[in-house]
């Protein structure tokens, strides 16, 4: 896959207009006599023009870096650094998987309990933290398979029945960059470099993922604890299996 950078127009044409450009060309509309329908016309394309502007860039920076680099894992990747995540202690390895499983931040998952851990609903409840009030939650399905390491790893059910004590303690007992160590380590004894190699980029991967694989974006969205849906949409933009498959129908044309 080629990234082209996309290049603003040099022509003058609207969506390469400066606001004090823009506010000459009303002046200039106004002493031509235009009507202030024809003017606010030419405002509101003014404006949607930048708009989309702005919601491109937003695509740029959740998929790729300023340079192009792509910021989420692959399939591949993904099931890479889980299978050297096997090979870790068992915090780490069970930190790696909530991770790869849960699409949470990794502050999200840090902060998990016993408590939080539903083993019957096999779900994990998780805390919003970027939301601007405390106590905003999310129900996130996990797979047997994580409830069972969690199960091995840190006794939920044991410390789940001590309501006033074990249940409230995180799960993993480290501070944001111990972790970010942790999970780094992981990535590069999977052979995995460059800016998707990151807790970050395993959030990006759970959303690009479920989306390649059809979950249906309301889910997705209510996954990642994402306010509006245009977000959770930019995710759909990544190059997934389909979309290879429909180039090259098109490259058996060369």
């Amino acid at each position: 896959m080629i990234l082209i950078k996309c290049k603003p127009h040099s022509c003058g044409c609207a969506d390469n207009t400066t606001p004090y450009q823009q506010q000459a060309n009303v002046g200039k509309l106004n002493r031509m006599g235009y009507s202030v329908q024809r003017v606010n016309a030419y405002l509101f394309q003014t404006y949607s023009l930048r708009s989309t502007e702005r919601r491109g860039n937003i695509n740029m920076s959740l998929l790729y870096d300023h340079n192009g680099n792509r910021k989420y894992l692959t399939v591949a990747e993904r099931t890479a650094f889980l299978k050297a995540a096997e090979a870790m202690p068992d915090n780490v390895q069970t930190l790696c998987a909530a991770l790869a499983y849960t699409g949470a931040r990794l502050s999200e998952v840090l902060a998990l309990t016993p408590k939080r851990i539903d083993t019957h609903a096999r779900l994990a409840m998780i805390e919003c933290l970027k939301k601007r009030r405390q106590g905003v939650w999310r129900a996130v399905p996990i797979p047997p398979e994580l409830i069972a390491e969690l199960e091995r790893v840190h006794n939920i059910t044991a410390a789940r029945k001590d309501a006033a004590a074990a249940a409230q303690v995180p799960l993993w007992n480290w501070c944001r960059t111990t972790a970010w160590t942790r999970v780094k380590e992981c990535m590069e004894t999977a052979g995995i470099s460059g800016t998707q190699a990151s807790p970050k980029g395993l959030r990006h991967a759970f959303a690009v993922g479920a989306l390649q694989s059809g979950v249906p974006i309301n889910f997705v969205r209510k996954w990642l604890g994402h306010s509006r849906l245009s977000t959770t949409e930019i995710y759909a933009d990544a190059v997934g299996d389909e979309e290879q498959a429909i180039a090259g129908r098109l490259w058996r044309t060369f």
